[in-house]
């Protein structure tokens, strides 16, 4: 069987194997080059460190917050309840019947430890993570619907709408991301939550100025994004939609914006992977995202490296994730 028949079969290139081959050693390589860059430079590495950024054990003390005699212990399976009677009070404490750290008829005084115990919590690169995913998910919807309606009213015959979208796409995409956040939270967010605060409501938390901030940023990208794929549908499926009755609303639901997903969804993409690592700057006002976090870590351990490199595999793993569900919804609309 020759290399033109075996292609035929299989439906890939004769030499698709060989090139397979040489990725693999080119990835090997760099790895190993990797490697090799990491024990020349001086320090030491500490991998059996690095759990605890992920999950750890901590001790958990149960304190009196009275001064008085423990007048019973009643223990009932895995629990033990602790009475502890003082003068003219008393308090009963429910504590895992394995910790407990006094005997009945003992003396305490408010702060001592009646019972103790471990308890797994996630560790802070755990903690950054679950923050990041959170905004990087509420952004992209938000994004996605400024987007969407600023991306029609830039193509709006109506010259109010469409000037608007132009001052905020251009505002949005000439001034930095880091400058935006700023004037979110410093300008923006302390006139609305005085404004809360002086009507008896709430104040609204960082996390959600910061959601604000990158979904504008976002939103204004996404417009464009937006915009060039509905210019690129032909004008006569405008046309034809129109012609069999349907509104300008209709024809955009119904007819453009369906065929416009399948093209501005690469471009999309990608610019929302850009958005979880644009996350990156609201540790500027105090939330702990992945890489404040992560700069946290440095701080009380004083491994650099570990760190950020973990820190980098995470976002790897958040952007690539992202990549691929982005490429199977392709394959998924392509053979609709």
């Amino acid at each position: 069987m020759n290399e033109t028949t075996q292609q035929r079969i299989t439906a890939k290139p004769a030499n698709y194997n060989r090139w397979v081959v040489i990725f693999c050693l080119g990835v090997l390589v760099f790895l190993g080059l990797f490697y090799y860059a990491t024990q020349k430079i001086q320090y030491v590495w500490r991998w059996n460190r690095t759990p605890i950024y992920f999950a750890y054990q901590d001790d958990i003390d149960i304190t009196s917050t009275i001064d008085g005699e423990v007048s019973a212990i009643a223990i009932d399976g895995s629990k033990a309840r602790i009475t502890v009677l003082g003068i003219g009070e008393e308090e009963t404490y429910e504590v895992p019947a394995k910790g407990l750290r006094v005997d009945q008829g003992d003396f305490i005084s408010p702060g001592d430890t009646l019972a103790s115990y471990k308890k797994w919590k996630p560790g802070l690169l755990v903690v950054g993570l679950w923050i990041t995913l959170k905004i990087s998910v509420l952004a992209t919807i938000v994004g996605v619907i400024i987007g969407i309606i600023s991306g029609l009213m830039r193509i709006s015959d109506n010259p109010a709408l469409r000037w608007t979208s132009i001052v905020y796409v251009e505002l949005i995409r000439g001034s930095p991301l880091m400058v935006q956040i700023l004037v979110w939270y410093f300008v923006l967010g302390t006139l609305i939550n005085d404004l809360l605060s002086a009507n008896g409501w709430g104040q609204i938390p960082a996390l959600w100025y910061g959601v604000a901030s990158l979904a504008c940023f976002a939103g204004a990208y996404v417009s464009e994004i937006v915009r060039g794929g509905i210019q690129s549908i032909h004008r006569g499926q405008t046309e034809a939609a129109r012609s069999l009755g349907m509104n300008y609303a209709q024809s955009m639901r119904y007819i453009i914006l369906p065929q416009a997903l399948r093209r501005i969804l690469p471009p999309l993409a990608g610019q929302f992977i850009s958005l979880i690592k644009d996350s990156s700057l609201l540790g500027i006002i105090a939330i702990r995202e992945l890489t404040k976090a992560a700069r946290e870590a440095v701080t009380a351990t004083l491994q650099p490296f570990e760190v950020y490199i973990l820190l980098g595999l995470l976002y790897l793993v958040l952007t690539f994730s992202l990549s691929m569900y982005v490429q199977y919804l392709e394959r998924r609309m392509a053979t609709s």
